[in-house]
C-alpha cells in the first residue's frame, strides 16, 4: 500500500475511532441536522441528556479528529458538524464501491453537495 494510502487509513480510521462511541455518534448525528449552523455546547448536552463535563471531553476528542469545528462566541462556544471532513470519510469508504462488477459510480454514492447550502 502507498505511504499515502497508509496515512489516510489512519486518519480515517481515527476519525470512526472517534465516532466509534454512542454519545459521540449521536452527537455528530445532532450537529449534521443543525448543520451549517450548529449548536452551543448548552444546547448539544440539553438535547442529548449529556453532563458538560462528560459533554466537553467528547466535543474535544471529535474536534481533534477534525470532525467537528469550534467557534467562541462571546462566552459561548459553539460546534458544527465538518461537513467537509464527513464527506472526505464517506468517500474513503465508498471509493472502492462496486468497481470490480462496476455496478455504481462510487461518486455518484457520496455526491451531495448540490443539496447542501
Amino acid at each position: 500500500m502507498p505511504a499515502d494510502d497508509q496515512e489516510q487509513v489512519v486518519r480515517f480510521a481515527d476519525m470512526l475511532s472517534a465516532m466509534g462511541t454512542e454519545p459521540r455518534l449521536r452527537i455528530i448525528r445532532l450537529l449534521l441536522a443543525a448543520h451549517p449552523v450548529g449548536m452551543v455546547v448548552g444546547e448539544i448536552g440539553e438535547d442529548l441528556g449529556i453532563p458538560n463535563s462528560t459533554l466537553s471531553h467528547h466535543l474535544d476528542k471529535l474536534k481533534n479528529e477534525g470532525l467537528i469545528t469550534v467557534k467562541r462566541e462571546g462566552v459561548f462556544l459553539r460546534y458544527a458538524a465538518n461537513h467537509a471532513a464527513l464527506q472526505e470519510l464517506l468517500a474513503f469508504l465508498y471509493a472502492e464501491c462496486c468497481t470490480r462488477n462496476q455496478v455504481v459510480e462510487p461518486k455518484n454514492v457520496t455526491c451531495c453537495e448540490k443539496d447542501l447550502p
